[in-house]
């Protein structure tokens, strides 16, 4: 039986998972654990590609990830 959440809640909630991810299995690629959490946390396809933009925001603003 699913739980309904609040607007937003599977995605916080994936976001805190992909974090802990990172901790035990820094090797692990984050778009791999991306693609998990949205299985995982049954997100729609609207907030599995929020998350999906969030990741590649995160990835385009962290130092030395110059982008032409």
């Amino acid at each position: 039986m699913s739980t309904i959440l609040p607007e937003g809640e599977g995605i916080r909630r994936a976001v805190k998972w992909i974090s802990e991810q990172r901790k035990s299995e820094p090797d692990t690629p984050i778009s791999q654990l991306v693609h998990a959490a949205i299985a995982q946390f049954v997100l729609s396809p609207k907030d599995g590609m929020a998350l999906i933009q969030f990741y590649q925001q995160v990835r385009d603003q962290a130092p030395g990830s110059e982008r032409d």
